[in-house]
């Protein structure tokens, strides 16, 4: 019996970490400052980077002419795998309307959340059968402490600062907070991995991943809200109509031109 990873588990990691880089990367040129602009575009490229591993994988498993680039690039919304948390706007609800909008509290506090979860995630998969995502795990779970202690460091920063400041990061955590609901229900092509040994089973995490947001977010002076309510599916292939208009951007060039070298 093969030890590699089902392709959809692995196209759910690598989803996850392409759509965050993409949204992250809105910031470039328009960060609230030199400094940040710079340190989210590296984020980026790191999401990006783990996500072009976990492709690669993925698509050596599939053969019949699968690469990166067509997992990437060529595929639609429906068959895409990521959390709905990471395709959302960066427009918090108390940014304004218009669609060039962005609420820098609201970035903050969904890679504080993810980041939260995927430390804890990279660090389990170092212990997978399958060797090659044990080794990509192992490599993203050091970039991935970076990404937690800036995320962090400016939830504290948001939190416990000005009376706007507060506002707005307690109003992103209101907003996003039942998005992270997902990462505790168990898709099928995870069950699949953790019952063969490549996966694993993010419910063991939740105590862990409950305990640092936590600590985090009293120290920040913010408040979580109950969990409870509709569960999102993302990584079923259900999403919301904002992963459309994202792929429409990041996949237009490819599509426009397919084949081109450049």
């Amino acid at each position: 019996m093969s030890s590699a990873a089902p392709v959809d588990y692995l196209l759910h990691l690598a989803d996850n970490a392409l759509v965050l880089g993409q949204r992250n990367a809105e910031w470039c040129g328009h960060g609230p400052v030199l400094e940040e602009d710079i340190a989210l575009a590296n984020i980026s490229l790191d999401l990006i980077g783990q996500s072009r591993l976990l492709y690669q994988h993925a698509a050596a498993l599939m053969g019949g002419g699968a690469t990166e680039d067509t997992l990437a690039y060529f595929r639609d919304a429906r068959h895409f795998r990521n959390f709905t948390l990471l395709e959302l706007p960066h427009h918090g609800p108390l940014a304004g309307t218009a669609s060039a909008d962005r609420d820098y509290a609201t970035t903050i506090v969904r890679n504080f959340f993810y980041s939260s979860y995927m430390l804890l995630l990279w660090d389990a998969l170092q212990a997978s059968k399958d060797a090659q995502l044990a080794a990509i795990a192992g490599k993203s779970s050091k970039e991935n402490r970076y990404h937690l202690r800036h995320a962090r460091d400016w939830l504290l920063r948001l939190g416990d600062g000005t009376d706007e400041s507060h506002a707005r990061t307690q109003s992103a955590v209101d907003h996003l907070f039942p998005y992270t609901q997902e990462f505790w229900s168990q898709s099928r092509a995870q069950s699949e991995a953790v019952s063969m040994g490549a996966g694993a089973d993010t419910r063991l995490l939740r105590e862990a991943w409950d305990h640092q947001v936590g600590e985090a977010m009293a120290e920040a002076t913010l408040r979580l809200p109950r969990p409870g309510g509709y569960v999102p599916q993302g990584q079923e292939g259900f999403h919301s109509e904002h992963l459309g208009y994202l792929l429409a951007e990041m996949q237009g060039l490819a599509r426009q031109h397919p084949g081109a070298q450049w």
